[in-house]
């Protein structure tokens, strides 16, 4: 072993915490002239500050509007689902379900429910082409507007196609994508897969757009998809018979062979829930009680009479009745200066 060997260095601790940063939050890790850093400015945004508005430009994709565009999908909703069984069949068996709306309010609501749950997402946008209608988010969080907006009603807003001619052709699509794809990561599972059907169009920007979020090492292929089986004697210098769709994982490392995926889930599961109080309920771990997620805060007051809620740029990750039950069934832990529940195995 030399001295210029890997062998004989230490680790290298700025650039180990830049990869755990990275598994965490793809989006802030950026070049610059110092090589691969993360952009506080932008972990800034993300946690809520909106005093930032303007940090040095870096590789990575850019556009008009993409700060406002974070900051739309960080906005909390106020729309509320509501069921209508009159126009389900089989209302009190059925297993599926089709949510009408805005689809970035539907998904900032599914969140509460199925953040870190979602096994596989598939996305078909607007492709982009002078036909398609990319509109823009006004966020009067009803469904009346939502009507109005896709013509569904008397007086409805006639639906115009995003021309080429406007100026803002590929920022109008970006600014609608981005916002949405955001929350389809944080709804993502481990092993979950995200689909997204695109043509050419746009297939470069969304490509760029889902390495931002998803991070390149997550990319899984691109698939072609035959779309026309006619010559179309129309087109003006090659035929495209085809589209393509983007597939994305949440964590690609996890999907190795089937073998060692089973070995690693067996000691990642010892490894992960390292405590047993030996009470018959078995392994478990200590959990936060917060999360990035949105959820009406509060303080909440245990029975000890300690006063506990998030800390600033995070939500309760559980409802007060909910922590009220697990500290009756001995779930909360209190150590110092923290708080943690017990989630097992």
């Amino acid at each position: 072993m030399t001295i210029d060997s890997p062998e004989s260095h230490s680790i290298d601790i700025v650039a180990d915490s830049i990869g755990k940063i990275k598994t965490l939050f793809p989006e802030l890790i950026t070049e610059d002239i110092q090589g691969t850093s993360v952009n506080v400015d932008m972990l800034n945004a993300l946690l809520g500050d909106k005093t930032v508005t303007k940090y040095e430009e870096k590789y990575g994709l850019n556009w008009l509007g993409k700060r406002k565009a974070r900051e739309l999908g960080l906005t909390p909703s106020m729309g509320t689902l509501r069921p209508c069984p009159v126009d389900i069949v089989d209302w009190d068996t059925t297993k599926n379900l089709m949510i009408e709306g805005d689809n970035l309010e539907v998904l900032k609501l599914l969140q509460k429910s199925y953040a870190g749950k979602v096994k596989l997402i598939h996305i078909d946008p607007p492709y982009n082409t002078d036909k398609d209608f990319v509109y823009q988010d006004d966020f009067q969080n009803n469904i009346k507007n939502y009507l109005e907006l896709t013509g569904q009603i008397d007086g409805g807003r006639k639906l115009e196609g995003n021309l080429e001619s406007s100026g803002q052709f590929h920022t109008n699509w970006l600014n609608m994508m981005y916002p949405r794809l955001n929350i389809a990561h944080s709804l993502l599972s481990t092993f979950g897969i995200l689909f997204i059907s695109i043509d050419q169009t746009e297939l470069a920007n969304l490509k760029s757009i889902c390495d931002l979020i998803f991070g390149e090492e997550n990319f899984f292929a691109i698939l072609t998809r035959r779309a026309m089986h006619t010559v179309r004697n129309s087109s003006k210098d090659f035929n495209l018979h085809c589209d393509y769709i983007l597939t994305y994982a949440r964590d690609k490392s996890w999907f190795a062979s089937s073998k060692d995926r089973y070995i690693r889930q067996q000691v990642d599961k010892t490894e992960s829930y390292p405590f047993d109080d030996n009470d018959r309920q078995g392994q478990y771990k200590l959990d936060p009680l917060y999360a990035r997620n949105y959820y009406t805060p509060y303080i909440h007051c245990f029975k000890n009479g300690v006063e506990w809620k998030a800390p600033e740029g995070s939500y309760p990750k559980y409802s007060e009745e909910s922590l009220e039950e697990m500290e009756e069934n001995g779930r909360i832990v209190f150590g110092r200066g923290m708080i943690k529940a017990k989630r097992y195995l």
